[in-house]
């Protein structure tokens, strides 16, 4: 039996790539209303985490939530957008489990409430996704690369700067971790909206192949 190959959905690609912005700008604006909205939160000394603790916790939970959610619609749209090999495919399976890092540390809630008994998973994730977003980055750019050498060059820079400042994190003091913290978190960011974007754009592609040839390489 042949298979065909079909043509990629621009509906679901659009909606991938507008879901992925939309978490990205949530993350970003959870984290402002959070920090005004916790009573003396410091968001150069405290951490986000400390953002889920408390009768705002919600805030913070939601947020990530979307966040989740936005690098999930990534993965798909990646999955259904296909531009590389076994990098690619790394990448997308890469953004699919970050999503579900995202998910745990929100359900947990072992974060900013000074409970430290028994296994505190928050740890371990934070480690996982610490690895994840230095390599999915580097796997996904050589395919970003041929929709975009923009969108490579920021894959590349993303990658980069979090493998350099992720680990530095992690020996900093308690007063200034917090916004070493959120410039990493702007980091991540970045490489999802990149990606949303590109993906959303090659929704737009599908639906008219005058636009696809005018944006092959921008």
């Amino acid at each position: 039996m042949i298979l065909h190959k079909t043509a990629p959905s621009p509906l679901l690609l659009m909606l991938c790539g507008i879901i992925g912005i939309a978490g990205a700008v949530a993350l970003v604006l959870g984290n402002i209303v959070g920090s005004m909205m916790v009573p003396g939160h410091d968001w150069i000394a405290d951490t986000v985490s400390d953002l889920a603790a408390g009768k705002n916790e919600i805030i913070q939970d939601v947020t990530l939530y979307a966040y989740a959610a936005g690098l999930l619609a990534c993965a798909i749209g990646a999955a259904h957008y296909h531009l590389g090999d076994r990098g690619w495919t790394a990448g997308i399976l890469g953004l699919a489990l970050l999503a579900l890092c995202v998910v745990i540390i929100g359900v947990r809630n072992e974060y900013g409430d000074g409970d430290d008994e028994g296994i505190v998973v928050h740890v371990y994730v934070v480690y996982v996704i610490g690895i994840l977003f230095a390599a999915v980055p580097m796997l996904m750019a050589q395919g970003m690369g041929r929709v975009s050498g923009r969108a490579k060059a920021i894959a590349w820079g993303c990658a980069l700067l979090w493998s350099a400042g992720a680990p530095v994190f992690f020996f900093l003091p308690t007063d200034i971790d917090g916004v070493w913290e959120r410039g990493l978190g702007i980091i991540t960011v970045v490489f999802v909206g990149t990606l949303s974007l590109l993906l959303y754009r090659a929704g737009r592609g599908a639906s008219d192949p005058s636009h696809q040839a005018r944006n092959a390489v921008s």
